[in-house]
């Protein structure tokens, strides 16, 4: 079996609504199944973003953790 992922970030207007977060995912299924793909779920993937120290001391960043929305396909 084979297995497809793919990053998930919808897009919305300032004024938009959970139905167009909807439509894109359901866009990306339809064109994923037309190419033989069965979908199978969204999954959130969290992550560490390591800090960076910056130079001597100056500028640095902290880490931060984050999370991303993928598509999970399968053939």
């Amino acid at each position: 079996m084979e297995y497809k992922v793919i990053p998930f970030v919808a897009s919305i207007q300032n004024n938009g609504n959970s139905k167009q977060s909807a439509q894109q995912l359901e866009d990306i299924i339809k064109a994923q199944s037309n190419e033989g793909w069965k979908y199978i779920r969204l999954e959130s993937v969290s992550t560490f973003v390591q800090p960076e120290s910056g130079c001597f001391g100056f500028g640095g960043k902290p880490g931060f953790s984050t999370s991303h929305q993928m598509i999970v396909f399968s053939k």
